[in-house]
């Protein structure tokens, strides 16, 4: 083979490989940077859907200590918020979340409290059905992506 070819076909392979690489590492980056942007946008999914259970929830669970009647239609908002947690959270959030309706329903067929009872059960340590759900939610922030 005439060394001429040789040269060209060297020079020719090796464009070939320096394109690909380069069009690789783009691709790679590319990939790369999408991904992460795709988790961030996760992740700010489920802080606002957290942020809105925990307001929607708080606001229920005050109420239930002042009456004993609850409209089903009021618990409709939360029920929808644990649907949507159930697409994109983890079991424990799920669970802490469903933990924190149940506790809501409970406390509104229990009898009504005063706010002086409310006061001596936060004196008391009374458990906080939304601090589990805050510190499962914590946890799965600090741990792999659930999706």
């Amino acid at each position: 083979m005439d060394p001429a070819y040789v040269s060209a076909l060297s020079a020719l392979a090796g464009s070939a490989i320096g394109g690909l690489t380069s069009l690789m590492a783009s691709w790679l980056t590319h990939h790369v940077q999408f991904s992460s942007q795709e988790r961030a946008a996760n992740r700010n999914t489920r802080v606002e859907l957290y942020k809105s259970f925990i307001e929607e929830a708080s606001k229920w669970y005050a109420d239930a200590y002042e009456h004993d009647q609850a409209r089903i239609s009021n618990l409709v908002a939360l029920y929808a918020l644990v649907g949507r947690m159930r697409v994109l959270s983890s079991q424990e959030v799920i669970e802490s979340a469903d933990r924190v309706v149940r506790t809501i329903i409970q406390t509104y067929l229990a009898p009504n409290k005063t706010f002086r009872e409310v006061a001596e059960l936060l004196d008391n340590h009374a458990k906080n059905p939304l601090r589990d759900f805050g510190d499962a939610c914590r946890r799965e922030f600090r741990g792999p992506d659930p999706t």
